[in-house]
């Protein structure tokens, strides 16, 4: 199984020079705890970093920064893991354990941010296909049992 086969496809992206609360706004109005910090330097929209809700909550709410003056690119953490949107899964998970992340940046061959990978996205996907194999197996014995009688 790809990436691209499982990973949501519409990314919620922000500028590194926006501020700290318009990130949270958007947050809020795109119910995500995740943005992707983006610059577009020949078009695409190129992952630089990555800002979550904890980020905000650590960095900002808990110490009482003065949350007006601060930017995305104050809080955010640089350089984020990223992964290919036609890269095998299981390498992807591989890269999440290595980097201690729950999500990475999808990228396509220009480098340019095309999705999000979540483990909610890869548990969602495991659940379907661990129900289609109990399924066959469920098939399996009734067949032995109906070729039996």
């Amino acid at each position: 199984m790809r990436v691209h086969d499982i990973c949501t496809h519409e990314a919620v992206s922000i500028s590194p020079a926006a501020s700290v609360a318009d990130a949270a706004r958007l947050m809020r109005a795109r119910h995500v705890g995740v943005l992707v910090v983006v610059e577009q330097p020949n078009g695409e929209r190129i992952p630089v970093g990555v800002l979550t809700d904890r980020d905000i909550v650590l960095e900002v709410v808990a110490p009482e920064a003065p949350c007006a003056r601060l930017r995305v690119a104050d809080v955010m953490t640089r350089e984020p893991a990223t992964c290919s949107e036609e890269e095998l899964l299981l390498d992807a998970v591989a890269r999440m354990r290595a980097y201690g992340v729950r999500r990475l940046p999808v990228v396509n061959p220009k480098g340019g941010l095309c999705g999000l990978l979540s483990l909610d996205d890869i548990y969602g996907a495991l659940g379907v296909y661990l129900q289609e194999m109990s399924r066959a197996l469920t098939r399996g014995h009734v067949r032995e049992m109906e070729a039996r009688t």
